[in-house]
């Protein structure tokens, strides 16, 4: 297997002999399991400010795979050796990205940054006490603010310990995404998935939009427009419940957002603007790294036949994305809707509430399936739901091979 010489650049007035840094290259996998291709510590910079050339483990992950890249850095001062920066700092990309040396950005502010100010402290003016001092400090407005709820508001739905504490949820599994009231399925099935196939991906796709509003996953890239990060409309219900979590407006409205040439997705209750179409859908997910594998999605609703493919991809691991009408979830009454209306991913493969394969005769035999929707990961489908009646309430479905 190839080894690979990477290196990445820092922005600094700092003069460069007095700097040291680590560098970590890893990816995490559904399970949580860390794969290491690069990690080295204390490390002299090169006069330019970049990184020596660092040798990586042996891979055979393909350039489309994505790394995580963590830098630390140190100072040096009176003999000692001492943090630069709060935390490390986090930024990803392909594998292909950084062989070839893609592995820092034009905008100066988004790469790994520690200043030291030159200017000398002078007396606050008027002041009576010689003791105090200041010093000015610019910095960037934050990328996502509600009209309705400012910065400082104690209903802020962006704020930083607010967002964090989500993301805590999100990599426990303890919460999933959930667009609440708003048209958003399509985007909650995608970060779903990844999500689940690559959590690392997830929480530095939200770190990056909440920091800079915008980011790059793969060759995807989600760039959401002004009227978005400042959206309008509330974001709670009548009993203070939220309708949609800061975390999935960042992430869900932003990637609708993104792809919207005609309507800008700015507003919470906002319907038709968040509808999304499955060739954007698997455009999200190919570019994103996903490979798609196989498609039966039809404008007419599926038969028991086209059911039993999509469960033998099930029962092999692969992510199954379908389009359905919502009215055959729980929780939707009596009333059943024929439209195609929602996206849904499978959990498990449908099977038989008596237990056993489902058969393309068995259109009578009652059936179930555990699925991803609106928050939730649970047996959704409505009781007493034949294999026949769920056809009826199925558009067809995505294949992809979970992301690596």
């Amino acid at each position: 297997m190839p080894k690979y010489n990477i290196y990445t650049k820092i922005e600094s007035n700092v003069p460069v002999v007095d700097l040291l840094y680590d560098l970590t290259v890893y990816r995490t996998d559904g399970n949580n399991k860390k794969h290491m291709l690069l990690s080295v510590s204390q490390q002299i910079l090169d006069p330019g400010y970049t990184t020596r050339p660092n040798e990586t483990n042996e891979t055979d992950d393909d350039m489309s795979v994505i790394y995580i890249m963590e830098m630390s850095l140190y100072r040096k001062h009176g003999g000692k050796t001492v943090p630069a920066l709060p935390a490390p700092a986090r930024k990803m990309y392909t594998l292909g990205e950084m062989v070839s040396g893609k592995t820092y950005s034009k905008n100066k502010r988004e790469n790994v940054c520690y200043f030291e100010t030159k200017a000398q402290t002078k007396p606050v003016n008027d002041s009576r006490d010689d003791n105090i001092h200041s010093v000015q400090i610019t910095c960037l407005e934050r990328a996502f603010i509600a009209k309705e709820y400012p910065v400082g508001s104690l209903d802020d739905p962006f704020d930083k310990k607010k967002i964090e504490g989500q993301l805590e949820y999100r990599m426990k599994y303890s919460s999933y995404p959930n667009q609440g009231g708003t048209s958003l399925c399509g985007p909650a099935a995608f970060f779903y998935c990844l999500q689940m196939d690559r959590p690392d991906v997830y929480k530095q796709a939200a770190n990056e939009l909440w920091l800079y509003g915008k980011t790059k996953i793969g060759n995807l890239e989600i760039s959401p427009g002004e009227g978005c990060r400042h959206p309008k409309g509330t974001f709670y219900d009548d009993y203070g419940k939220e309708v949609v979590s800061g975390l999935d407006w960042i992430t869900l409205a932003s990637l609708r957002d993104s792809e919207n040439s005609i309507m800008s997705y700015d507003e919470v209750n906002d319907q038709v603007a968040g509808i999304t179409m499955w060739g954007k859908l698997i455009e999200w997910f190919e570019k994103a790294g996903y490979e798609k594998i196989f498609d039966n999605i039809s404008l007419s609703h599926a038969s028991e036949t086209d059911i039993v493919k999509l469960n033998l991809y099930a029962k092999q691991g692969y992510r199954v994305v379908t389009l359905i009408s919502a009215g055959m979830l729980k929780g939707w009454g009596n009333g059943d809707s024929s439209s195609k209306n929602h996206w849904i991913v499978w959990d498990e493969p449908v099977c038989k509430v008596d237990g056993g394969d489902i058969t393309p005769s068995d259109s009578d035999e009652l059936i179930e399936l555990k699925l991803f929707s609106w928050g939730r990961v649970d047996w959704q489908t409505k009781d007493k739901s034949s294999l026949k009646y769920f056809a009826k309430h199925v558009f067809g479905g995505l294949v992809f091979k979970s992301m690596k």
